[in-house]
């Protein structure tokens, strides 16, 4: 644990890591058949340069148009996420990782697959949310990458998962104390209520307060406005919806905005 790696990993203090958002999948009740595959890649494609031209830290890829989601994907989700992936890599020039939503050990595999630094799951915790009973097991995922040759890859626990409830009478302080003493996460990432909902930053401010030792990340919600007010609690945030044409989350990533955005974090770093 600890936080010196993040300079390692991502170059830099407080990193910004843009979301990649891969559109609907095969299986994925909103994949257009006609329009394939391929159109999943030129999309992608369009989005890791928007990032990267905007001066964007990391990159993560994820299957967020393959709503609603499963917290056991079928198969066919991280093999497609591992092809278009495997395609464009080489395009790639900012650290990158992923996440397969919501299923940690497809993530883990995917991410050993295309070569990731980090992945971001919901790893520990049992979950009444919009997708049923929401059940982790994650000491057989760290000895399934373990196993696969992964334990090089950084693991970003959301323990404040959107669309979901803990399930006990336990407030988010105590859960990251617990977090960080039984499974040792590299990350706590912290969220709203959904994709592109503010993280609050009492809630930041009472995880990294017991936790200090370990760099805790604002998961949903900054923006432009807000971002300095973010960073001065977070060591590093993950962004995708303020990144998007019009603000819209199905939309693509816009360069200027990510470009302004990565304008303002770099007068705070310094």
């Amino acid at each position: 644990m600890g936080k010196e790696w993040l300079k390692e990993v991502f170059g830099t203090s407080k990193p910004i890591i843009g979301m990649c958002h891969l559109d609907a999948l095969p299986g994925d009740p909103r994949y257009n058949k006609e329009l394939g595959i391929q159109w999943v890649i030129d999309r992608t494609r369009e989005n890791i340069h928007a990032l990267q031209d905007g001066g964007i830290d990391a990159i993560m890829f994820s299957n967020e148009f393959s709503l609603p989601y499963l917290t056991k994907v079928h198969p066919i989700t991280s093999i497609t996420m591992a092809r278009v992936i495997g395609e464009l890599k080489n395009e790639v020039t900012v650290p990158y990782g992923v996440n397969v939503l919501w299923d940690p050990q497809a993530t883990i595999e995917l991410a050993v697959a295309v070569g990731a630094s980090f992945v971001r799951e919901v790893f520990t915790g049992v979950y009444s949310s919009d997708f049923g009973l929401w059940d982790t097991n994650c000491g057989e995922v760290v000895r399934s990458r373990n196993m696969l040759g992964g334990e090089n890859i950084r693991l970003l626990f959301n323990i404040y998962p959107e669309a979901s409830t803990y399930l006990g009478n336990r407030d988010i302080a105590d859960i990251a104390k617990t977090t960080v003493f039984n499974t040792h996460p590299d990350v706590l990432c912290v969220s709203g209520r959904t994709a592109g909902a503010e993280t609050s930053p009492k809630l930041l401010q009472s995880v990294t307060e017991v936790v200090p030792d370990v760099p805790v990340f604002a998961n949903t919600g900054v923006n432009l406005e807000n971002v300095e007010q973010q960073l001065q609690i977070a060591d590093g945030v993950v962004i995708g919806t303020a990144f998007k044409r019009n603000g819209d989350f199905f939309e693509l990533v816009d360069r200027e905005k990510v470009s302004r955005f990565m304008n303002k974090v770099h007068s705070f770093r310094s």
